[in-house]
C-alpha cells in the first residue's frame, strides 16, 4: 500500500468535512476545547482503525476460504 502525502490525501478526499477540519484556524481555541477536540479525534482515529481491522479480517477470510477450495 502507498502512502499518500497530506496534499494527495486531502485531494482524494474532495474537499469534505475532513478537509475543513484540518484547515480550520485553531487560534481561537481555549486550551479546554482543543484538548476535547483531540480526544474526538482520537476516538475516530480508533473507530477508523477497527473498521479497517474488519474489512482486512474479512478480506483474509475470504481469500483463505478460496484458496483452502484450490486445494
Amino acid at each position: 500500500m502507498a502512502i499518500m502525502d497530506e496534499n494527495e490525501s486531502l485531494a482524494r478526499l474532495n474537499a469534505g468535512p475532513l478537509t475543513a477540519l484540518v484547515r480550520e484556524d485553531l487560534d481561537p481555541y481555549s486550551v479546554e476545547d482543543l484538548e476535547a477536540r483531540i480526544e474526538t479525534l482520537e476516538s475516530e482515529i480508533a473507530r477508523a482503525r477497527s473498521a479497517m481491522d474488519r474489512k482486512i479480517n474479512r478480506r483474509s477470510a475470504a481469500d483463505a476460504l478460496f484458496s483452502f477450495k484450490d486445494h
